[in-house]
């Protein structure tokens, strides 16, 4: 049974580069920057500092290659993911190391996380607010009966819920957009993570970890606060 459910229309943004800018044009005419721009742009130093420190302790060649990795291997999982939602069926992983990796953490979302997601209305979903902001975020839909916008993630690590400040606040942004053009009332935002299994031996893996962090809408103003803090400071500075 698939958990796919069209429930509204979400129309097509498309990036072009705008002297020398890359921004989303989107159905009402606006050329605005992505979620991930805006978050990239106004990072705090603090966390500039920490990334910066991390790449001097590893090396730069590491980091790119750790990082490369993570990429290709949150990719495929976000496959697996996608044609279980618009199928009801996790196909058969292949035999490429990476594959395999990115298969287990699909089928551990699956069965730990998308078990308390009732339908959902889209995948890799288009939203815009307009004038502000655009991008694209994994799902929406219902969790545990509420209104959300749903984000899969693969870590390294296991994350503390005070390192997450940017995953909050892209719900936040995909929340608003979605509240905005499609009058909904969204106040809620779920990561749902897994933390890559360690290989123990060719082809064999330990029991990956599965996280959940939850934007709850008591907590939703505040984070509001902060992302609109963030684009004000994106239009002032960049």
């Amino acid at each position: 049974m698939t958990l796919l459910t069209q429930r509204y229309s979400y129309e097509p943004i498309n990036r072009k580069n705008i002297e020398g800018k890359s921004l989303y044009v989107t159905p009402d005419g606006s050329k605005v920057p992505s979620v991930s721009t805006i978050l990239s742009k106004t990072k705090p130093q603090k966390d500039r500092d920490t990334l910066n420190a991390w790449k001097k302790k590893v090396g730069e060649k590491k980091a790119r290659e750790i990082t490369t990795e993570a990429a290709n291997r949150g990719t495929t999982m976000h496959k697996y993911l996608e044609e279980y939602i618009k199928t009801g069926v996790l196909s058969s992983r292949d035999t490429n190391p990476f594959s395999l990796q990115s298969h287990i953490m699909a089928e551990c979302l699956i069965t730990q996380g998308l078990c308390n997601v009732n339908e959902i209305w889209g995948v890799e979903v288009p939203l815009y607010y307009p004038g502000s902001y655009a991008g694209v975020t994994d799902g929406c839909g219902l969790h545990l009966k509420d209104e959300a916008i749903i984000d899969y993630k693969q870590a390294n690590k296991p994350k503390k819920d005070e390192w997450i400040a940017d995953y909050k606040l892209q719900l936040v942004a995909y929340a608003l957009a979605h509240n905005k053009v499609h009058n909904t009332k969204m106040r809620k935002g779920v990561v749902l993570m897994c933390v890559k299994p360690n290989e123990i031996m060719s082809g064999v893996f330990d029991t990956p970890i599965y996280q959940e962090f939850i934007l709850t809408p008591e907590e939703f103003d505040y984070w509001e606060t902060e992302w609109w803090s963030r684009v004000e400071q994106y239009y002032k500075y960049v």
